[in-house]
């Protein structure tokens, strides 16, 4: 079914329901990884208000814009004594505006967390889009501003640490995430001599194994290649600049670090009811090569996840890649754990 034909669809089927989503590049269901499926999360009124803001025209970005506009939502939606909030955003992942979106977001939201997943398109990168109002919407941003009187709490993990390979961003094109030098050299040939492979076996899935870690506030980020072009440049899914020092990542046992960030959303108000989940595309892809979805769609169901592989995540204020975001979510007065 294409999006319209959804679009079309669900007014009939859930008549008076506000309907929120986006395109993807797979999907988390009650049984693990899927492709193909359509995930649907309903949340009951009786916990839940939401607000939402369509941020149309993203390209190009204005962080005075975003933070404005936000602002508007957030003093039209009064708060509710004794509730807690969140806001999800759901980006238009080929629109390479992430980063100065989550930064209008940052500024507009102060301490209220934000979560996201940029919308995906499978591996064809040739369209996404978001839902809202009815309809999908390229070239845009939906925000959505949650309360609740659930407990919840934000989960950000990756498998990565830094290895003592470098390089230095030479020369970029920032507004199209396109890296043509490194270290002075060709982009791709470079980046293939310090990965230890040739030129012509760069792929989707070398770039997931070996993605590059930027610093920022004593943390490490990856900095997500999704191709190469003609031999010579990289595209980036985030934001990169010249002058920019890259650091190569080294992989952690993958199923281990999902297991171990799973549970850590346990610690304080025991088993989550449920966990959003934001994927990126690139952890997928890796995890089928290495033969581990099944281990991987294991972890999901007892850890309750649902959600969708993205083209990049929202995390605190940070656009990043190779990443799992969520929000676990705790059944009403379950209180902190003894």
């Amino acid at each position: 079914m294409s999006p319209e034909a959804l679009a079309e669809a669900l007014p009939g089927d859930l008549p008076d329901v506000a309907v929120f989503g986006s395109t993807t590049a797979g999907q988390i269901t009650e049984t693990g990884y899927e492709d193909g499926a359509l995930v649907a999360l309903a949340f009951r009124a009786k916990h839940f208000r939401v607000a939402s803001l369509l941020l149309d025209d993203l390209a190009p970005a204005s962080v005075t814009r975003i933070a404005a506009e936000t602002r508007q939502l957030v003093a039209q939606f009064p708060v509710t004594p004794g509730r807690r909030r969140l806001a999800l955003i759901f980006a238009d992942g080929l629109s390479k505006q992430e980063d100065v979106l989550v930064a209008g977001l940052e500024l507009a939201l102060g301490e209220i967390p934000v979560f996201g997943g940029s919308a995906g398109d499978g591996l064809k990168f040739e369209r996404t889009a978001v839902l809202h109002g009815g309809r999908f919407h390229s070239n845009a941003a939906l925000l959505l501003l949650i309360e609740t009187d659930l407990d919840f709490c934000g989960l950000g993990f990756d498998h990565f640490q830094p290895t003592d390979r470098q390089a230095v961003v030479t020369r970029a094109v920032p507004e199209e995430r396109l890296v043509l030098e490194l270290n002075g050299a060709p982009a791709a040939p470079e980046y293939a001599r310090l990965v230890g492979v040739q030129l012509a076996d760069l792929s989707p899935l070398v770039f997931a194994e070996n993605p590059v870690l930027v610093r920022n506030l004593g943390n490490f980020h990856v900095r997500a290649i999704q191709q190469h072009s003609d031999g010579v440049a990289l595209t980036f899914l985030s934001a990169i600049d010249d002058g920019l020092l890259l650091r190569i990542g080294r992989g952690k046992e993958i199923i281990r670090t999902l297991e171990a960030g799973l549970t850590a959303a346990e610690g304080q108000y025991g088993t989550p009811d449920f966990v959003l989940g934001f994927d990126c595309y690139l952890r997928k892809l890796e995890i089928a090569h290495k033969g581990l979805a099944d281990a991987a769609s294991e972890r999901f169901r007892r850890h309750r996840v649902v959600g969708f592989n993205t083209y990049g995540e929202q995390h605190l204020g940070v656009h990043v890649n190779q990443t799992f975001v969520g929000v676990a979510f705790f059944r009403p007065n379950a209180g902190p754990t003894p």
